[in-house]
């Protein structure tokens, strides 16, 4: 599976549906432009499939708080599905990784 990590930082693209971008912003209040920042960071991924794609969830601080993005590679490019607030249990998770 490609990730992010695989493509060097200078190199990254990202792409979204507009539309998905919008009701994103209004349901969990956060932007994917947002998101594209927050990967840069320290963040924490696991794989999951969900309709016939490989999709990485990415828990990482964003705006003082932990979000989860959920985002594919279409080649070179990361496409982001949908980012929210993190559940407990990633919270947790990414705390244990990063602060043990």
């Amino acid at each position: 599976m490609r990730s992010l990590d695989d493509i060097p930082q200078e190199e990254w693209a990202f792409e979204w549906d507009e539309a998905k971008r919008i009701s994103n912003r209004h349901k969990h209040g956060i932007d994917f432009d947002d998101v594209v920042l927050a990967l840069a960071g320290p963040r924490l991924e696991t794989q999951t499939m969900a309709n016939g794609e490989l999709r990485v969830l990415a828990t990482c601080p964003e705006s003082g708080r932990l979000i989860t993005a959920v985002y594919t590679m279409r080649g070179n490019v990361c496409w982001i599905i949908s980012a929210r607030v993190a559940r407990r249990n990633e919270r947790r998770e990414y705390h244990a990784h990063y602060h043990s």
